[in-house]
């Protein structure tokens, strides 16, 4: 399943939102060193009970827009 999602990093809590269409993801991590780029994977992988090697980031691996596949 492919997801456009969109990354706000330095937030107060890490929570996972659905509006319009999209994905609104906010992490606690930074964005240095694609350490928003790992919470990100590690939050979908809970919220959506797979293993984290499934989830990959297919477009915007700089970008607060994402395109990610998951594999069920």
């Amino acid at each position: 399943m492919k997801m456009n999602v969109k990354v706000i990093a330095n937030a107060k809590q890490n929570k996972l939102i659905e509006e319009a269409g999209r994905v609104k993801v906010y992490l606690t991590a930074p964005a240095v060193e694609g350490k928003a780029n790992e919470a990100l994977i590690e939050l979908l992988a809970e919220h959506f009970n797979v293993k984290k090697n499934r989830i990959s980031i297919v477009k915007g691996l700089k970008s607060r827009e994402k395109t990610l596949e998951i594999e069920m």
